[in-house]
């Protein structure tokens, strides 16, 4: 063995906070293609598998440092990230979505700092559908003048079970695919041994202080909002208790199609 010594040229240590990943909000697959990931102060990379790992956030800045053994300051989860995922291809639509860091490497399961956290992105109007998916299209909007409201969260609810999520566009446009609608199953009408559709709920979630609202005029000519705001779906979905809602029960049929107008009365 030499003994000639070695000398350190160049040190290259990757730190890493957590990590994203996007997956297709209909089906639960992940998305291969490549999104766009921000975070204020933060540095965001994709990897060769399709994640994207935060390495950086300047709330964290201690992390930086330490490579052992992270810091116990600031405690696990104790710190909220703010990201924007937006598809530069528009099949999905924009949203935001938080992560709780620092990450804990000593957790199982879901919380753990080597488990990326899924995030759902929503389809936009042009997105594609699947065989024997449920196509339901949906306007929202204000009832007191008809102005579009986007960033809305749909739900598509059959036997308390959520079915489909989904979210509008500026223009308060939206499209939910519902997918695993039977073709035809068992009847609970005793004139009926089976059925071809299910019975299902669409409920609409808004959030004024957060969501978009254009008019009509604009709408019709085109005419985006100067600012376009990000709301975050799982937000919404946690706060529907306190946020003006809409709901219009309906009937699901495997390669059917439903067009719905829905409007919400706003404070």
């Amino acid at each position: 063995m030499s003994n000639q010594e070695l000398h350190e040229l160049e040190r290259v240590e990757w730190r890493v906070l957590g990590a994203l990943r996007p997956v297709d909000g209909t089906t639960g697959m992940v998305l291969r293609g490549p999104i766009e990931v921000s975070a204020s102060g933060a540095r965001i990379v994709r990897n060769r598998s399709g994640l994207y790992v935060i390495h950086e956030w300047t709330r964290l800045a201690s992390h930086a440092a330490a490579f052992a053994a992270p810091p116990a300051l600031p405690a696990p989860g104790s710190e909220r990230l703010e990201v924007a995922l937006r598809d530069p291809a528009g099949r999905y639509l924009p949203r935001l979505a938080s992560i709780d860091l620092p990450r804990d490497p000593l957790a199982v399961g879901a919380d753990s700092l080597f488990a990326a956290v899924d995030v759902p992105l929503y389809p936009s109007a042009i997105a594609g559908l699947g065989t024997n998916w449920t196509e339901l299209r949906a306007r929202v909007s204000d009832n007191a003048d008809g102005a579009a409201l986007g960033g809305a969260l749909l739900r598509v609810v059959a036997g308390g079970t959520v079915l489909a999520r989904g979210m509008s566009d500026w223009r308060g446009e939206a499209l939910v695919p519902v997918v695993g609608v039977p073709v035809t199953t068992w009847s609970e009408d005793e004139n009926a041994v089976v059925v071809s559709s299910i019975a299902a709920t669409v409920e609409v979630h808004f959030d004024p202080a957060l969501g978009s609202r254009t008019s009509s005029a604009e709408v019709r000519v085109g005419r985006q909002p100067a600012v376009r705001r990000l709301v975050d779906p799982a937000d919404i979905e946690a706060r529907r208790a306190s946020l003006p809602t809409t709901q219009q029960n309906v009937s699901l049929a495997a390669r059917g199609a439903l067009n719905l107008n829905l409007g919400l009365d706003l404070p």
